[in-house]
C-alpha cells in the first residue's frame, strides 16, 4: 500500500483491480454511477451480493481485490473480515458439508462479491462495496475524501470455535463481551431502563433495509435475500430456520414491538452513566467505528468526543449471562450500532454500524447534487 490517504489508497487499489479484468468480468464488476437502486442493495446472508465474486477471478485478481478490501478496513478490521470469510469452511463442516443453497457449494469462502460504482478518481463521486455471508463493506468517495462508510456489517458463525491448546477463536468477541460488561455494570434502576425486552429478536432489527427509521421491526430471514428464492425447498428451509430460532427464544409479537426502532432512542442515555461506564460505552462504540481505516475511525470517533457521547443511548434485550440469547444497540445522533447473538444456540453473531442520515453517503451526495447540478 502507498502512503496516500484512505481515499487515495482506494482509488489506486480499485483502478489496479479493474485494469486486471477482462471485458466479461468488468461487466459484472464495474457499474456506472450512480446506479441508485443497486447501490443501495446490500446483504449479509449467503445470497448473491451483486458484483464479481472471488471465485470468478484468477489468483492475481483475487489478490488485487483483497487489496481494495484492505484499503477500506483497519488492520484489525481486515483480519476480522478475513477470519469471518474463512469460517465458511468451519460452518460447512458443522453442517456436514451438505448445505448447498442452490449452488454447487453452499458455504464457500470464495463467494464474496466486489463491485465498483463509477470511475475511481480523486474527484468522484464513486463508491465500492464488498460482501458475502456475514460481511458487507461500503465506501463512498467524493472530492478525494471518503464521505461514508456505512452500512458496515460483520457477523460470525460460529461465533466461538475451538483452537488447539484450549483457546477459542472469537472474531467478534469484543463486541459481545464489552456490551455484556456494560449492562452488567448497571444498578437495578438503570438495568430496568436499559433492558427493553426480556426476549431478544433473532436478528438485528433493521435487517438490510437501505434506509432505516421510525417503527422498523425485525425483518424475517427470507426477506434478507436477493430476489427471494427460485427453489421452493430453499424458501422452506429458510422459513424453518426462522421459525426454529423464534421458538427457541420464545419470541412473540410483543417482543418485536418492544425492540422496534424509534426516533427517540430506547434504553439508557449516557448521561445516566458513571464516568467509568461512559468509558465502557466509548470502548464498545470504538469496536464498531474501529472497523474502518484509522484515519476514518478517528474522524468518526470525534463525533462522540467528550460530552457528545452523552446523547448516545444503550438498550439491551434478552439475558445478561453468557450463553443466554441477547441483543443490544447503541443509538444517538448519526449513529445506530446493533448486535445480536441468538441463533445456533447463541453461537451466531450479527453486528452492524449505520448512520441513519448518511448511509451510502446520501446526505453528502444530496448536498453535492443541489450545489453543483441544479
Amino acid at each position: 500500500m502507498t502512503d496516500r490517504d484512505p481515499a487515495g489508497r482506494m482509488v489506486d487499489a480499485a483502478r489496479a483491480w479493474l485494469d486486471s479484468l477482462d471485458d466479461e468480468q468488468r461487466a459484472a464488476a464495474a457499474w456506472p454511477w450512480p446506479a441508485e437502486e443497486e447501490r443501495h442493495r446490500w446483504y449479509y446472508t449467503p445470497t448473491d451480493h451483486g458484483g464479481l465474486p472471488l471465485t470468478r477471478m484468477r489468483p492475481a485478481q483475487q489478490q488485487l481485490a483483497m487489496r481494495l478490501v484492505a484499503s477500506g478496513l483497519s488492520r484489525a478490521g481486515f483480519v476480522t473480515v478475513s477470519t469471518i470469510m474463512g469460517l465458511e469452511n468451519v460452518l460447512d463442516g458443522l453442517e456436514g458439508f451438505r448445505v448447498d443453497w442452490g449452488r454447487e457449494r453452499g458455504r464457500d469462502p470464495q463467494l464474496y462479491w466486489l463491485r465498483v460504482f463509477g470511475e475511481p478518481s480523486d474527484e468522484g463521486p464513486w463508491s465500492w462495496r464488498f460482501g458475502g455471508h456475514h460481511v458487507s463493506v461500503h465506501h463512498v468517495v467524493l472530492n478525494g475524501t471518503v464521505q461514508a462508510s456505512t452500512p458496515c456489517f460483520l457477523g460470525a458463525d460460529p461465533a466461538a470455535s475451538p483452537l488447539l491448546g484450549g483457546h477459542l477463536l472469537r472474531p467478534l468477541g469484543a463486541v459481545e463481551d464489552l456490551g455484556r460488561d456494560l449492562v452488567r455494570s448497571l444498578d437495578e434502576e438503570l438495568a430496568q431502563q436499559a433492558v427493553i425486552s426480556a426476549t431478544p429478536p433473532v436478528d438485528i432489527v433493521t435487517g438490510n433495509r437501505p434506509r432505516i427509521g421510525e417503527g422498523n421491526t425485525a425483518m424475517r430471514l427470507p426477506d434478507v435475500w436477493r430476489g427471494r428464492f427460485t427453489e421452493p425447498r430453499l424458501a422452506d428451509s429458510v422459513e424453518e430456520i426462522q421459525q426454529a430460532a423464534e421458538a427457541k427464544v420464545g419470541l412473540q409479537p410483543k417482543h418485536l414491538d418492544d425492540v422496534s426502532l424509534t426516533t427517540a432512542p430506547k434504553g439508557v442515555p449516557a448521561t445516566r452513566f458513571s464516568p467509568e461506564q461512559r468509558d465502557q460505552l466509548r470502548a464498545l462504540l470504538m469496536v464498531f467505528l474501529g472497523r474502518v481505516p484509522d484515519e476514518l475511525a478517528e474522524r468518526e470517533a470525534a463525533k462522540f468526543a467528550g460530552d457528545k457521547l452523552l446523547d448516545v443511548h444503550f438498550a439491551w434485550a434478552g439475558g445478561i449471562e453468557p450463553g443466554q440469547p441477547h441483543y443490544y444497540r447503541l443509538q444517538g445522533p448519526r449513529l445506530l450500532a446493533e448486535y445480536d447473538n441468538t441463533q445456533r444456540d447463541v453461537n451466531h453473531v450479527h453486528s452492524v454500524w449505520r448512520d441513519p442520515e448518511g448511509d451510502f453517503g446520501d446526505d453528502v451526495l444530496a448536498r453535492h447534487l443541489a450545489a453543483h447540478h441544479r
